[in-house]
């Protein structure tokens, strides 16, 4: 069953700096190769759900790993539901 996506406000903060952090640091070309590998992940989490494996610390939660720089946090709300947490920095501590 396909699942609607929903972003959470933080989810949407976090992405929108996250590309603000990219244009900022490299050039138009990783921001779009940013934004078009979220956009393939968020249609493959549509289908398969449980794509990426849950947090170690919080069952609840699931990690995909975008780039060695930032992961996408989600949870399953039903098989009809999934919540884009928050975009995360690898590189600093958290608690997924």
């Amino acid at each position: 069953m396909i699942a609607n996506i929903y972003w959470s406000p933080f989810a949407e903060e976090s992405y929108l700096k996250t590309l603000a952090f990219i244009l900022e640091k490299w050039t138009l070309k990783e921001a779009e190769d940013f934004r078009m590998k979220v956009e393939g992940l968020i249609v493959k989490l549509t289908i398969h759900h449980q794509l990426c494996p849950p947090s170690k610390s919080h069952n609840e939660l699931r990690k995909c790993v975008i780039s060695p720089q930032t992961s996408l946090i989600y949870r399953i709300i039903d098989k009809n539901v999934i919540e884009l947490v928050a975009f995360i920095d690898n590189r600093s501590f958290h608690y997924y």
